[in-house]
């Protein structure tokens, strides 16, 4: 600073202004700071100051409030590539695309440290950039060896990231390194997930880009967001660990066992599925009630493929269109008087059953259990849901409304009304004298379908304890 303070006096013998560039700026001391403060207030009007630095906090307030702000960005890939086929043809230089891909992505937005990359590459392969050379040159990953981590997700094949890991080990390659590159390659499959195209932020080059695409056809955006999440992690880790290998092979390991991870939602929609049957002869023996009930159903042929069979139970050849009209589809045609033998209360009973049955076939189990609260009726050709609010908020769902016509064969509207919901939905609820035993809800709560439907799954499931939510 004292030598710069000297200069400062005099004036330029040639040019107009002395420009005085100070680098790294940031690492000056605040004595050095004090001792250029004066000049920096009052400088001579030949004098031009340019302080560079990458941490601009670390600047003192003194300092920065008397200078302008120039603010820097990275430069963008593709004019970054088009710079470098600039440069090597005038240089003489045969480079594909793919190895100046590898030297502007090493450069990571700095055409200072792609040029340096790119002096290095030609130092060390003469006038042909080779991509593999250069790759191997710049400790970089290229994206056949990245691919094989997802891969071995694809398939679950743990044996095959141990195998990863081991290679590397073997050629004494970084395995922070690598961990920061599968973070980078998990983030531009996700991007390409993304946008579904080609896209400017990805820094690679359009064969690589359809590479990204093609690969992230086999993950969905939360798979990805997953992976990204777990090797981020992974690679947080290894920055202090002694045992970087286990980690990296622990943080493998995780990524297989992620893939296979389902959502809760996909759980329970495939809960009575044949997939999801249990081995042992304990399962055909919980299915023979559900079999029973399943031939014991009365809908008609338009509602069959909302009654898939369940769990154990064989597939079931859907009933002639000529049998007698249940009592359900009975009722839903108003013109049509219901037979005498059936009572509206249980034609209302019945209705709810079907409509309870066919909402879980479909997956639709927290409607159904929403159901199971609200009182059904028929008006006019209408189905009327009467429960609590909090009740029909889960049965807002469109697909509700479809199931509902196709289980009536026709269009039909569904209303949802608040209200206090029956004492026949199979609820457990309070009664109205305001006294009731353990035994009796105890009574009403194993009565309820959806625990009877548990209990069929899982036939040595027991219940302990019942609670009056109500209370």
């Amino acid at each position: 600073m004292r030598e710069i303070r000297e200069n400062v006096r005099y004036r330029p013998a040639r040019d107009k202004y002395k420009v005085f560039i100070i680098d790294e700026a940031h690492q000056i001391t605040k004595e050095a700071f004090n001792a250029l403060l004066k000049t920096l207030e009052e400088p001579p009007e030949w004098v031009v100051f340019i302080l560079c630095t990458t941490e601009a906090s670390e600047i003192p307030n003194t300092i920065a409030s008397r200078c302008q702000h120039f603010s820097f960005r990275s430069v963008d890939f593709a004019k970054l590539m088009v710079r470098m086929k600039q440069i090597a043809q005038q240089e003489g230089i045969e480079a594909s695309d793919e190895a100046l891909s590898v030297i502007a992505q090493a450069g990571e937005g700095s055409v200072r440290d792609s040029l340096s990359a790119l002096d290095q590459a030609i130092a060390c392969c003469g006038s042909t950039l080779n991509v593999a050379e250069v790759r191997a040159l710049l400790g970089m990953f290229g994206a056949e060896s990245l691919r094989k981590v997802a891969d071995a997700v694809q398939n679950a094949d743990g044996a095959r990231m141990l195998e990863i890991v081991s290679d590397l080990e073997r050629h004494g390659q970084s395995l922070q390194h690598f961990c920061r590159e599968l973070s980078r390659y998990w983030r531009n499959l996700l991007v390409s997930k993304i946008a579904g195209r080609p896209t400017s932020l990805i820094a690679a080059s359009d064969v690589e880009q359809a590479e990204f695409l093609e690969t992230a056809k086999a993950f969905s955006e939360e798979d990805l967001t997953r992976f990204l999440s777990l090797t981020l992690s992974v690679y947080k880790e290894l920055q202090t660990s002694l045992q970087p290998r286990l980690h990296l092979e622990l943080g493998l390991l995780k990524l297989v066992h992620a893939g296979r991870l389902k959502s809760i939602e996909e759980a329970i929609a495939n809960l009575g599925s044949p997939d999801a049957t249990p081995a042992g002869p304990k399962t055909a023996t919980s299915a023979e009630p559900m079999r029973e009930r399943v031939e014991a159903s009365t809908v008609p042929s338009v509602a069959a493929p909302l009654s898939a069979p369940r769990i154990g139970s064989s597939a079931l050849p859907p009933k002639p269109v000529a049998e007698a009209r249940s009592p359900v589809a009975a009722a839903l045609q108003p013109s049509v008087p219901p037979s005498p033998e059936v009572s509206a209360a249980a034609v209302e009973a019945d209705l709810k059953q079907k409509f309870y049955d066919s909402l879980c076939a479909t997956g639709l189990q927290f409607s159904a259990d929403a159901l199971m609260q609200c009182a059904v009726e028929l008006k006019s050709g209408e189905m009327v849901l009467t429960g609590p609010k909090g009740s029909l908020f889960s049965l807002k769902d469109p697909k509700v409304q479809t199931v509902a016509s196709q289980l009536a064969g026709k269009p039909v509207k569904v209303r949802l009304e608040a209200g206090e919901a029956a004492a026949s939905s199979g609820v457990v609820t309070k009664p109205t004298n305001g006294k009731d035993t353990d035994s009796a809800v105890r009574e009403r709560a194993l009565e309820h379908p959806g625990v009877k439907r548990f209990q069929e799954l899982f036939p040595d499931a027991q219940v302990r304890t019942v609670r009056n939510l109500n209370e």
